[in-house]
């Protein structure tokens, strides 16, 4: 009998608890509901948080993870989701760390989401990630890879934009690319090819005259190349 008594307790409470998360999921669904209409991104993020934490769900995880991207809070969106690859991984959890990974200065690890990105849905705007992070990181000959893919898919509707400047401003991608191909030229012989370069950044300025971070590099390269001469000069 007294068993019997305690296992009532037991399942009793059980029931009630169960009923009380199914109350505050109700809650927090609507709130969350709420906070959508009204535009307030942190509330969608509280809503999402404690929905998460009554009822844990991948999904639900990867949309936090992005909202947190989408406004800057790049350690965030990679704390929720982590970093580890997993052939489950969705497209957004994919593109949630490689932009986060970039953007918090882990490049190689970035290039790792990049490229799956990339195998999963080819487009010249990925491959402009992949090839400017290959460049930072000097893998020269996947950068080129990337670069030649670009050059070749980039359609004339499509655009970059830069930051450089106070006003970020956009050109179009296949001038970012030649942008690219220019440092790569540059890259792979700093004495030999600044000229060649300078022509590619040139021509990339035809394109796009607008080009702010081309016009500086070509005055970098110019620079270097006057040096070069008077060093060479002094030398005689």
């Amino acid at each position: 009998m007294k068993r019997l008594f305690v296992l009532t307790l037991f399942l009793g409470s059980f029931l009630m608890q169960a009923q009380s998360n199914s109350e505050l999921v109700k809650h927090f669904e609507n709130y969350y509901k709420e906070m959508q209409k009204q535009g307030d991104v942190q509330g969608i993020i509280n809503g999402l948080t404690h929905l998460n934490i009554l009822l844990p769900s991948q999904a639900r995880k990867d949309t936090l993870a992005y909202i947190y991207m989408s406004e800057g809070k790049y350690m965030q969106a990679l704390n929720t989701i982590g970093i580890e690859k997993s052939t489950t991984d969705s497209d957004i959890a994919i593109e949630v760390k490689a932009i986060s990974l970039k953007s918090v200065n882990q490049p190689k690890l970035a290039i790792t989401f990049f490229d799956e990105m990339f195998k999963r849905k080819p487009n010249p705007l990925i491959a402009y990630e992949l090839a400017e992070l290959n460049l930072q990181t000097q893998q020269i000959d996947a950068a080129e890879k990337h670069i030649n893919y670009g050059l070749a898919n980039a359609k004339d509707d499509m655009k970059k934009a830069f930051y450089e400047t106070q006003t970020p401003y956009e050109v179009s991608l296949k001038a970012a690319f030649m942008y690219l191909n220019a440092l790569l030229t540059y890259n792979k012989d700093k004495k030999a090819n600044i000229d060649t370069a300078v022509d590619i950044l040139d021509d990339a300025l035809k394109v796009a005259p607008n080009f702010n971070i081309v016009q500086l590099s070509k005055t970098e390269l110019l620079r270097q190349k006057q040096a070069q001469q008077t060093q060479s000069e002094t030398k005689k």
